[in-house]
């Protein structure tokens, strides 16, 4: 035969397969799209699952109409292929449809099925390179999501930690999974060390504690450590370093906390009214990233009103908490007044009948809050707590005030939980271990600390200095030799990391405290 007469029958070959492909194209994605109309509106439908010899014929899985939209054209693009003269290796290939409610699509994506196959054939016939067939579905393939969440229903589905809830993983913890890790607490009778940081060294002794005694760990940035964080010589005009140092903790502990293995609460300390700006600030940011990622940034925000009256600390608390909701923050929230000094909030000279918080006060605000959907709150109630450290007989704490509180909370809603609040501890430093674990028992499930870590921290470089005084008196010159260098002493790093192994120490301590020992496993 001649070499036109060749062409002409390779040519002839490529049409007649150009016209079976097309007649594919038409079958399979018709039998799919009749199949498709045919379903009961629901969620989730049931689809053919495609597979090779190596994986088995497998049942179907639920995929969402999403789903059966990508699959349709992976089909059509596996049909395409042959139409288009390419050669798919179908050698040893089984294709089984499993189990489907696709009755009246069958026939026809068989028949589909069947005239792609002979393209293929026509189509290798024709002389044409081999490419790849496209892959219709994954066997045994999870629900697709229909919106980007942080995880599946499978992950939520699987425990990370035993003595957790499902909801609970390793990282920041947000939203559903925040308030599932708070209420059993409440319910287990622990409480989670809740630090004060300035830098990415206590954010880091925080996260070491936390693997050392096995239980959660909350990161608290307040309105001066994120300034410092930034960078005390950085612009801060309308709080813009004290917002940008805290978003960047915050992101600091997102690209760490895994390799922890714990649950980390990401949390902001008190807001006072004149501090609005700086949680407006904060409040964007968590928007941004919920829109990216379907999960806030930060895990809470406390608001810091107590000095205002009752009715206009919750009001704003409220309106806060309408837009919070939105994107499934907690809301902390103070009634009565914290003594003492901490970070810019100076409470050293205030009537100390301030210092104690009424049941009516606790209700009233538990009950407004209450009303907007999806609220997610603590409060922290003053029971005579003051920040700093003092000698023993100088702070008259008053837990059950916190236990009158619950009471009366149940009282009046006439619920079974004997804790309807969860609460938590400030001006926690320097309290006695009894006064800490009956306010646990009250509901508190977590302890603010700063003064005492702030304390861990520099007596770890200040033991380090006192063994090493020598070797840090000059570069060049100590106890071994005149010319010996001191380089390996005077590194950062070396008293740097004296400081976070005696703050994690400090919390370790303060978690045995707390009861929040291997409460993960």
């Amino acid at each position: 035969m001649s070499t036109q007469s060749l062409l002409h029958t390779q040519q002839s070959g490529n049409k007649f397969a150009y016209i079976i492909g097309a007649v594919a194209v038409v079958a399979l994605t018709s039998g799919v799209a009749v199949g498709a109309l045919s379903q009961p509106s629901s969620t989730e439908l049931y689809a053919p699952a495609a597979t090779t010899v190596r994986s088995g014929v497998q049942a179907a899985a639920p995929i969402t109409r999403m789903g059966s939209a990508r699959q349709a054209s992976a089909a059509f693009g596996a049909a395409a292929a042959p139409a288009a003269g390419f050669a798919a290796p179908v050698a040893g290939a089984q294709i089984a449809y499993a189990p489907s409610t696709f009755a009246t699509s069958s026939i026809a994506a068989f028949i589909g099925m069947m005239i792609g196959a002979g393209a293929m054939v026509l189509a290798k016939m024709g002389g044409q390179k081999q490419a790849p067939m496209v892959e219709v579905a994954m066997a045994g393939a999870a629900p697709i999501a229909m919106a980007a969440t942080s995880g599946t229903k499978a992950d939520e589905g699987t425990k990370a930690f035993a003595k957790l809830p499902a909801s609970v993983k390793p990282g920041v913890v947000t939203g559903k999974a925040l308030n599932d890790l708070l209420e059993h607490a409440k319910q287990a009778g622990f409480a989670i060390p809740g630090v004060n940081i300035v830098g990415s060294n206590s954010i880091n002794s925080c996260m070491e504690a936390a693997a050392k005694y096995g239980g959660p760990i909350m990161v608290t940035f307040s309105k001066g450590g994120g300034q410092f964080i930034a960078g005390k010589a950085a612009d801060n005009t309308d709080d813009a370093a004290s917002i940008a140092g805290c978003i960047a903790g915050a992101k600091h502990v997102r690209e760490v906390a895994k390799l922890y293995g714990v649950p980390v609460v990401l949390h902001t300390d008190h807001c006072q009214k004149a501090w609005l700006p700086w949680f407006d600030g904060l409040l964007e940011a968590n928007e941004e990233y919920y829109a990216q990622h379907g999960e806030p940034l930060f895990s809470s925000h406390m608001l810091d009103l107590s000095e205002e009256p009752l009715e206009e600390n919750i009001a704003i608390c409220k309106k806060y908490m309408e837009r919070m909701a939105k994107v499934e923050l907690l809301l902390e929230f103070e009634l009565g007044i914290t003594g003492g000094e901490e970070d810019g909030v100076d409470n050293t000279d205030v009537d100390s009948s301030r210092l104690y918080t009424q049941p009516e006060e606790v209700y009233y605000s538990y009950q407004q809050l209450s009303e907007i959907p999806n609220a997610m709150f603590t409060c922290a109630a003053s029971f005579g707590n003051v920040h700093g450290v003092y000698a023993p007989g100088n702070v008259d704490l008053q837990p059950v005030i916190l236990h009158n509180s619950q009471k009366y909370i149940q009282e009046k809603l006439g619920c079974e939980d004997t804790k309807p609040m969860k609460f938590v501890f400030h001006g926690g430093s320097g309290s006695s271990t009894e006064d800490i674990q009956y306010a646990i028992e009250a509901g508190v499930i977590k302890m603010n600390i700063d003064t005492d870590t702030q304390w861990g921290f520099w007596d770890g470089v200040r033991a380090y200095e006192a063994e090493n005084h020598d070797y840090l008196q000059g570069q060049i010159g100590n106890p071994d030799g005149a010319d010996k260098p001191n380089k390996k002493y005077y590194d950062p790093r070396m008293m740097l990391r004296a400081g976070e192994e005696s703050m994690a120490a400090r919390l370790v301590k303060a978690a045995q405290d707390l009861k929040c020992v291997n409460v993960l496993n």
